[in-house]
């Protein structure tokens, strides 16, 4: 089995732009807590990455899921108005996306969410900031889910920082 690094890759996140316009900005910024997402994962070991280290099931693979579904949530079955997208989430397992275990690559697992992000930058690049969702009656523009998913990817990745310390001690920006 592999052990964690005990320390961050070398940081290629990229930065968010410092004089773009709206749109730029939005982007820029959660595509960089994207990144960091990745980034902070990085160097665990697929059993640490499954590894409770609080009361709930909260893992840093369970978290990295969680954040997959959410982003085909947003984006593909809100935004674009998809059907049958999917989700670990049910009415039956509302924890479904973060049951993990130590069988679970972690790699697997960032893939598969730097995949769902890459479907949701195709989605939101086919719609403007002020149109109105497919799903849930129209109910939010573009600009509301983009700023939300920043809001949601950021509150995950700083859940992640503080278990990254946690399982391996690794700190950093």
């Amino acid at each position: 089995m592999t052990s964690s690094t005990g320390t961050l890759p070398e940081d290629t996140r990229p930065e968010p732009p410092e004089h773009g316009g709206e749109r730029e900005t939005i982007e820029g910024f959660l595509d960089y807590l994207r990144a960091s997402v990745v980034f902070k994962a990085t160097g665990l070991s697929d059993a640490d990455a499954a590894r409770p280290v609080l009361p709930s099931i909260t893992t840093v693979s369970g978290l990295i899921r969680h954040l997959a579904d959410v982003e085909r949530s947003w984006f593909r079955e809100v935004m674009a108005g998809e059907a049958d997208v999917p989700s670990r989430w049910s009415d039956e397992d509302r924890d479904g996306e973060f049951r993990v275990s130590d069988a679970d690559a972690l790699a697997d697992v960032i893939a598969d969410y730097e995949a769902a992000c890459a479907e949701s930058r195709a989605v939101a690049a086919r719609f403007g900031l002020e149109d109105r969702c497919s799903g849930r009656q129209g109910r939010f523009h573009l600009r509301w889910i983009l700023v939300h998913m920043i809001e949601e990817t950021g509150r995950h990745c700083g859940h992640i920082d503080i278990l990254r310390e946690l399982l391996d001690g690794a700190v950093g920006e």
